[in-house]
C-alpha cells in the first residue's frame, strides 16, 4: 500500500509559478513510476506528466511541455511538479499517482495504482 499526499497548490496570477510536491509513505517509492494529472471543474481528469522510477525519463502533455517540469527525489520519497508561466486554463485540482506496472510511460488513469487527494491550483487572469 502506498499513500500519497500532495502539497504546494494555491492562488497565483497568470505568468506565475508554483512547486507542487507529492510525498509517499512506505519504502517502495522507487518501485513506481510517478505521474501528475489534473482535473478542472466539469472536465475529465487529464494527464500532465510522468517520470520513470529512476527519474531519468520524463514525458509531458503537449499543453504543458516547456512550462512544467517533473522531478523526483527517491531518498525523500517525493515527486515534484514545477509549474511555470501559468495560465488561467491551468486552473484545476492536481493529483499525483503511482504506477507499478512494467515500463514507465503511463498516460491513462487506469494504469495507476495509487492516487493522492489532490491540491488546488487556481490561476487568476
Amino acid at each position: 500500500q502506498v499513500q500519497l499526499v500532495e502539497s504546494g497548490g494555491g492562488l497565483v496570477q497568470a505568468g506565475g509559478s508554483l512547486r507542487l510536491s507529492c510525498t509517499a509513505s512506505g519504502r517502495t517509492f522507487s518501485s513506481y513510476s510517478m505521474g501528475w494529472f489534473r482535473q478542472a471543474p466539469g472536465k475529465e481528469r487529464e494527464f500532465v506528466a510522468v517520470v520513470s522510477r529512476t527519474g531519468d525519463s520524463k514525458y509531458y502533455a503537449d499543453s504543458v511541455r516547456g512550462r512544467f517540469t517533473v522531478s523526483r527525489d527517491n531518498a525523500k520519497n517525493t515527486v515534484y511538479l514545477q509549474v511555470n508561466s501559468l495560465k488561467p486554463e491551468d486552473t484545476a485540482v492536481y493529483y499525483c499517482a503511482a504506477a507499478g506496472g512494467a515500463g514507465w510511460l503511463f498516460r491513462s488513469t487506469h494504469e495507476y495504482d495509487y492516487w493522492g487527494q489532490g491540491t488546488q491550483v487556481t490561476v487568476s487572469s
